[in-house]
């Protein structure tokens, strides 16, 4: 069942969850409401009672079987499409999680390959739009480096990929308190450069990915290039997860100004990994709209209503109090 979550007295939302995706399409969906109002240019893609555009952030559990990790999004994608979502939000490592270097380096794709053909071919079929967070992309020199990146796909309704970012900070980490060992960077290269944010049927997005969230620069820099909405689609650990998951979320909504959908990897992937899970979409004020939980695969549709970001901006325009970039690198001249 899906479990309800109170926020505040304003509103409730829920999260669909799932247990295996053999049964999604029969269980229950709750919308999350929101009264504020907003025009939008795109053509409609609302559920049947908003006035808004409408985003589906979702949680999987993926494995080293691509096949069964690509039915189970792809169920997710059309339950989100039949429930009114126009733009639907997919973890990192949505394509798989292997369980060694050599099983995620082998599994890799370029992004002319079957998987991301599937995805234009589902989008452009559903008309919706895709973020595809975390997929393992074999890099330009594959052949004689063997290295991939951790590549952000944005797919539109037409079934093209409008951009591409390579995630730039990489997840090399020892928390041997924690049981945490990851060094991402022995098989991955980072990625060059930040993105524009990318105008959607929801807002302009701006494009991070997992660990990029700890990096306030970056989303401070698709702020300031126009993101509307910041998405950071994520494998954390139980650990880091427990700690800081949500904190970190909340707290670039809240300096940015921005809503924040974070899609999510939940549960046990392999005999060597889990995931935190709680994929979370946060508004501009910092507070949580939805909240998929910490143990089954599902996702929380949120009506993203632009005028929340306006408002919160004119009321607070924090970016207008921003000092000059030379006042904040003051103290190395010192």
């Amino acid at each position: 069942m899906g479990k309800m979550m109170r926020f505040g007295p304003m509103f409730k939302v829920g999260c669909v969850l799932e247990i295996s995706a053999k049964y999604l399409d029969s269980l229950p969906t709750r919308k999350y409401k929101n009264k504020l109002q907003n025009s939008f240019s795109f053509s409609p893609c609302r559920m049947s009672s908003s006035a808004h555009p409408v985003a589906a952030v979702c949680q999987v559990t993926a494995t080293p079987d691509k096949e069964a990790n690509f039915s189970a999004c792809k169920q997710l994608v059309e339950k989100a499409k039949q429930q009114g979502a126009c733009m639907v939000f997919l973890p990192e490592g949505f394509d798989y999680i292997g369980s060694s270097r050599e099983e995620t380096l082998a599994l890799s794709e370029s992004l002319e390959g079957d998987i991301m053909s599937r995805y234009t071919h589902l989008s452009r079929k559903l008309e919706v739009w895709l973020s595809l967070g975390g997929f393992h992309e074999r890099g330009r020199d594959w052949e004689s480096e063997r290295r991939i990146y951790n590549s952000h796909v944005i797919i539109n309704d037409k079934g093209d990929i409008v951009s591409v970012y390579r995630k730039s900070h990489l997840f090399d980490v020892e928390l041997p308190e924690k049981g945490v060992s990851l060094k991402e960077s022995a098989f991955t290269i980072p990625g060059p450069s930040l993105l524009p944010p990318v105008q959607t049927p929801i807002g302009k997005v701006g494009l991070g990915i997992c660990y990029d969230l700890r990096f306030p620069e970056l989303s401070l820099a698709l702020r300031r290039h126009g993101a509307e909405i910041l998405t950071y689609p994520s494998a954390f650990t139980v650990a880091t997860g427990t700690a800081h998951w949500e904190v970190l979320l909340r707290a670039r909504a809240i300096e940015t100004q921005c809503f924040v959908l974070a899609a999510a990897q939940v549960s046990r992937h392999h005999e060597k990994r889990s995931s935190y899970g709680h994929a979370l979409a946060v508004d501009p004020w910092g507070e949580v709209l939805g909240d998929c939980g910490g143990e089954n695969p599902g996702m929380v549709l949120v009506e993203i209503d632009l005028e929340r970001v306006s408002s919160t901006r004119k009321n607070m325009p924090v970016q207008q109090h921003r000092r000059d970039t030379g006042f904040y690198h003051s103290l190395e001249q010192t």
